[in-house]
């Protein structure tokens, strides 16, 4: 089994901020702190993912 390609989000900072990692999971997206990669990550469906961006996009969620 391959493991999984992980990419920081363009939103990541290099000073310790928001550090998010994102890896398609087959099944689903994996998510993860890019400042801990060892503390495991957490595994979303596309579609709640999917939605997900939407409210963060549109604003919903701050």
């Amino acid at each position: 089994m391959t493991p999984p390609i992980w990419r920081k989000s363009s939103r990541s900072t290099t000073q310790g901020g928001d550090c998010v990692e994102l890896a398609d999971l087959t099944a689903a997206v994996g998510i993860r702190d890019s400042k801990n990669p060892d503390a495991g990550h957490l595994a979303v469906e596309r579609a709640a993912f999917a939605a997900l961006v939407r409210r963060i996009k549109s604003g919903e969620l701050h």
